[in-house]
């Protein structure tokens, strides 16, 4: 069993389970390429910076993660990324690479049947002034061997974010 020290990485295609909005869901990674059947659900990313820290965006400013949305209209998965990456941690994408989707599907409660895919990147950034105008007020820009001891990871989808790290190059 492969681990970083963000907990144990996810092999393709296993699926994970996830308990999240009151049903248990399962989460699977895909490689990169054609994107797995489901309702395209956006994009997430590590940004790094090119002194090789991580920016990490928080609501409360206590549980970080790392930035992500929702697609608009007809964008892609590279156009989403770089719209958020800019919403969400005032950072404009220089250098975009994919490092696969996770396709989460609903298995019990009110969202049951429900297949979403959201593309993971690894995303080069150029930090702008801090100045939110959306839903995240914090933002915090951590060294890339610091990133385990401030990222929150969503119960049970710590394979996930494992998987995704060493995709990055970050673990």
């Amino acid at each position: 069993m492969s681990t970083t020290a963000l907990g144990r990485i996810a092999s393709d295609l296993e699926e994970v389970a996830v308990p999240a909005n009151g049903g248990e869901w399962t989460m699977a990674w895909h490689p990169p390429g054609d994107a797995p059947t489901g309702l395209p659900h956006g994009a997430g990313a590590f940004c790094v910076t090119a002194d090789d820290e991580v920016v990490l965006i928080s609501t409360d400013g206590s549980r970080w993660g790392w930035p992500g949305g929702r697609p608009e209209a007809d964008e892609t998965w590279e156009d989403t990324l770089r719209r958020e990456m800019l919403e969400e941690a005032c950072a404009t994408v220089t250098e975009a690479r994919m490092l696969g989707f996770i396709r989460s599907r609903c298995l019990s409660g009110h969202e049951k049947g429900r297949v979403l895919v959201r593309s993971i990147w690894r995303a080069q950034v150029t930090l702008l002034p801090w100045e939110p105008e959306y839903e995240i007020p914090f933002r915090l820009v951590v060294p890339a061997y610091d990133l385990a001891k401030h990222l929150w990871m969503e119960e049970g989808a710590e394979p996930m974010y494992s998987r995704a790290a060493r995709e990055a190059g970050l673990a």
